[in-house]
């Protein structure tokens, strides 16, 4: 049996399109129809329904899904565990992540795994926390690590490392380095992320938590996600909660301040996100393992 037509099959499954499933394998979609027509025609039966605007699968297509998965694992499995033998740690390890830990915290452990082990190449893609985890749902990526859970069937939420949300200020504004209250933070200009943003939903619900709506701020501008709303606070539009590690170098140059509000200790932890249909490969295992030895490090 081709892996490579059952990971086909499994792709344009997940993602319900020819044309998507052939971005994310990085072919032609004329190659994606080839594949499953291959497939189709070594099984004798019809697969996937494309009558409807996503493409589904058939009965014997949701039959074949369920052992394909199991296929795939099996196959890395033993691509890990030859690898093992080897003694070698190779291959292309990509990591999804939200605007938190993909600023300075995860570009660095990657670095720094990357110096580790020089035979290993290194990717990550920054995005909304539900965007990075919808691709770890997908299987465009093994693993996320991302601000804020969301519940989902077949995913594994684990600790990183820990955060604290901060108001950012513009440099020099008066609160810089001050605890404000919740009075002075409705009577202030407010830069929210967007929709989706894990820091705006702990936010909010600590807000609600304090007595708050969030209608009740004066939101003059919803600005995309942390480095956005950052650019936004630098240009003094207004003052926005963000991950302090996404600010930490901005806050050391003197580009941006921090304050706190009363009654509002906004901490978090980043988490990493994972289907629990698979067991992580040996390279993300590896650098899971390097990445908390390093944050222990700092401690």
């Amino acid at each position: 049996m081709d892996t490579r037509q059952l990971r086909t099959f499994v792709t344009v499954v997940e993602r319900g399109s020819f044309s998507q499933a052939a971005e994310v394998l990085g072919v032609t979609q004329p190659a994606v129809s080839l594949a499953i027509r291959a497939l189709e025609a070594r099984l004798g039966e019809r697969l996937l329904d494309r009558s409807g605007r996503r493409v589904a699968p058939t009965q014997a297509g949701l039959a074949v899904l369920a052992r394909a998965q199991r296929m795939l694992a099996i196959e890395l499995e033993l691509t890990d565990a030859v690898r093992a033998q080897a003694g070698t740690l190779t291959g292309r390890l990509e990591v999804g992540s939200s605007t938190g830990p993909g600023a300075r915290l995860l570009p660095r452990l990657l670095v720094a795994f990357r110096r580790a082990y020089p035979e290993v190449e290194v990717a990550m893609r920054i995005d909304a926390t539900q965007t990075v985890i919808d691709r770890v749902v997908a299987r465009e990526v093994e693993i996320g690590v991302v601000g804020a859970e969301r519940p989902g069937r077949n995913l594994v939420f684990e600790p990183f490392c820990a955060d604290e949300i901060v108001l950012a200020l513009p440099a020099g504004h008066p609160a810089a380095g001050t605890t404000i209250t919740i009075d002075e933070l409705l009577a202030m200009p407010i830069v929210v992320q967007q929709e989706g943003s894990g820091v705006r939903s702990i936010v909010e619900r600590a807000l609600r938590a304090a007595g708050v709506r969030p209608r009740d701020l004066d939101v003059v501008a919803e600005l995309g996600l942390q480095e956005s709303a950052a650019t936004a606070v630098e240009e003094g539009l207004g003052v926005s909660f963000t991950s302090r590690a996404a600010i930490a170098r901005e806050i050391e140059l003197g580009v941006l301040a921090e304050a706190r509000v009363e009654g509002l200790d906004v901490r978090r932890s980043y988490v990493v996100v994972r289907s629990s249909a698979r067991e992580p490969s040996r390279l993300t295992q590896a650098f899971l393992s390097f990445a908390r030895d390093q944050l222990a490090a700092r401690e």
